[in-house]
């Protein structure tokens, strides 16, 4: 499987794990959440954390990385990416040390390996496994885009697997994208060019009103936001998905998205729901969005 070496974020360094981390690694196998939720390896020295990760290493069906915080090279938790015998996919599991809790790094990292792995490699399905008890683990797998699939036992032990497609985790990529594209909050500037990469050249993009609607091309649809999104006329602008329902078959897919929009829009502030219908087309093994119609709540 091809896998890129070092991955990283604007927080975080996520490496390949090395025989160089067998401190972390007893540190971190001794957790309370280690061995109540993933179990007791019996790593007890540095010795045995060493070979542990060798074993680790040897296994071509397993991957690990260690993440860092970028800053300060503080190693702070690991993702690992696993062929199981008793699984039909890849596993994606994480794993950090209790004090970098609650700093959303499980997710910044997770997510920015399955975009990697999914990217670079022929996946159609990502799974993921969890003991029913472990609340937390549960939350991150459904806010990366799982859902629960079924329940197994292994080795005495039930185990609730999560997956996805790897289609449907590009699909909410790219909406994830489109939607955040225009966001000029805390003096950022919107990312006009995203959209051409997000989107098939032949476009359409359809506004709804009660009595009317506008299609738009891409360089039409652009041109009207990118001057009030600059100029001063619509400051702190943010719209984001509340809940979507996607469909795909084959190469083909639909979107249905609630969402939520706010900013200050010539001095006054706002905030306003909706809904939007996406299509997608998978052309040379990559989604694109080939139309869009909103309609904003009165």
């Amino acid at each position: 499987m091809a896998i890129q070496t070092l991955l990283t974020t604007d927080r975080l360094l996520i490496e390949p794990l090395t025989v160089n981390d067998n401190n972390f690694i007893l540190e971190l196998v001794n957790t309370d959440g280690w061995i109540e939720f993933i179990g007791n390896r019996n790593v007890t020295s540095q010795v045995e954390a060493t070979a542990y990760i060798q074993k680790i290493i040897d296994n071509p069906n397993t991957t690990y990385w260690v993440v860092k915080i970028k800053n300060n090279q503080t190693k702070i938790g690991i993702i690992t990416f696993i062929k199981r015998d008793y699984l039909e996919h890849h596993d994606i599991g994480f794993a950090f040390l209790p004090n970098f809790a609650n700093n959303g790094y499980a997710y910044e990292s997770a997510n920015t390996v399955l975009k990697n792995v999914i990217h670079q490699n022929n996946l159609s399905h990502i799974f993921a496994t969890t003991v029913p008890e472990n609340i937390i683990s549960i939350k991150l797998l459904k806010k990366l885009g799982l859902f629960f699939d079924k329940e197994i036992e292994v080795e005495k032990e039930k185990l609730y697997v999560y997956g996805v497609s790897t289609d449907k985790l590009s699909i909410n990529e790219i909406t994830k994208s489109f939607f955040g594209v225009f966001t000029n909050t805390n003096n950022k500037q919107p990312n006009w060019n995203l959209l051409s990469s997000i989107c098939i050249p032949e476009i359409m993009l359809i506004s709804k009103t009660e009595t009317t609607h506008t299609v738009y091309s891409l360089t039409s649809f652009i041109e009207p936001r990118q001057k009030i999104l600059t100029d001063g006329t619509l400051k702190e602008f943010e719209e984001h998905e509340t809940t979507e329902h996607t469909k795909i078959i084959g190469n083909i897919a639909q979107r249905h998205s609630a969402y939520q929009k706010s900013g200050i829009l010539e001095g006054t502030m706002f905030k306003q729901e909706g809904y939007k219908f996406l299509q997608f087309v998978k052309t040379n093994a990559e989604w694109k969005i080939s139309s869009a119609i909103w309609e904003d709540e009165k």
